[in-house]
């Protein structure tokens, strides 16, 4: 017969609810179950499993994605309250796919620990000491740090400037951040020592707000065209709001849409696109509109097409009756 153990069953089931089934070995003392119990649960064919060096997850199947990085939390802290975040706090490209940031992965743990820990990396969990503890939170019940921050720390590691180019300005687009408190937060983090964080910040300078639109950017920069505002607001003369075109030359009146086929599919949006541009024609102002395949595979026909237009509008009789705020 197995050994009677002393262990609080309540306490571990509180555990179990409230920390998706799992709990750090100090917490399963705490209730009076014993080292050797929690072994031999532990060991193949038991009811537990040991998902990583002193942390259990109470159940037999495999643990689903947020359950692994919860226990990359609960591995790194230390102390009585190991949700607290005070300690461990789970930051980079996993918090930006809690935050439903698209193109994040969550298939690698990056977790804060207070600098001159002495841990090392196990597994899919990389620690990562900081003197600048941030502020956090909850999300999907696993201690997170912001957006902002999550951002930062994922542009300082990433080698691939597509990737930090895309997640920086999703993370933005999908209003997680503020660009400007994006920026504070690179500088303060000094991702900046990064390559590739460097070329997004000018995106971000800039007003670039998609992935689409960044890449757009690059290609009339390479070919000399004057570079537009990006994302700026027009009104009317009256004050009336009238459109925010992704690029706009002021002084020519010409405006760029970069329309990607997936947010314009619908009716009620295409008619609202179409409504759009004609009342930027309406008050003078030349609409030109692409989509990310045809800046990709057709480069030289949008650069030849804003050229054009451009020069057009500084030999025409009219001027553009928009008033302009960024």
């Amino acid at each position: 017969m197995p050994t009677p153990t002393t262990a609080d069953t309540a306490a571990i089931d509180r555990l179990a609810r409230t920390q998706m089934r799992l709990a750090t070995s100090g917490q399963l003392r705490a209730t009076g179950l014993s080292t050797s119990t929690a072994a031999r649960r532990c060991a193949p064919g038991g009811r537990w499993q040991r998902l990583l060096p002193g942390v259990v997850l109470i159940q037999t199947g495999k643990p689903d994605v947020w359950q692994q990085l919860l226990a990359a939390v609960l591995f790194a802290a230390r102390g009585a309250s190991v949700m607290s975040g005070r300690t461990a706090v789970l930051t980079g490209e996993a918090v930006l796919a809690i935050y439903g940031v698209r193109g994040a992965r969550a298939d690698r743990a990056d977790v804060l620990v207070d600098a001159g820990r002495r841990l090392r990396d196990r597994s899919y969990v990389r620690l990562h000491p900081t003197r600048r503890w941030p502020p956090t939170l909850r999300g999907e019940g696993i201690p997170c740090v912001r957006a902002v921050r999550a951002a930062s720390d994922f542009a300082a590691h990433e080698p691939s400037p597509d990737r930090v180019r895309a997640l920086l300005v999703s993370t933005v687009q999908k209003g997680r951040c503020h660009p400007d408190d994006l920026r504070a937060e690179l500088h303060a983090s000094h991702a900046l020592r990064n390559p590739a964080v460097r070329a997004v910040l000018d995106d971000l300078r800039v007003g670039i707000r998609s992935i689409a639109e960044g890449e757009t950017r690059d290609t009339l920069l390479r070919a000399g065209v004057p570079d537009p505002l990006w994302n700026p607001t027009l009104h009317t003369p009256t004050g009336t709001f009238l459109a925010r075109p992704d690029a706009y030359w002021p002084y020519e009146g010409v405006a760029l849409e970069v329309d990607s086929a997936e947010y314009h599919l619908g009716v009620t949006e295409y008619r609202a696109t179409l409504r759009r541009r004609l009342l930027l024609e309406s008050h003078g102002v030349s609409v030109l509109s692409v989509t990310p395949s045809l800046v990709r595979d057709h480069p030289q026909e949008l650069i030849s097409a804003v050229l054009t237009r451009l020069h057009l509008a500084t030999t025409g009789p009219t001027r553009p009756t928009v008033v302009l705020r960024r």
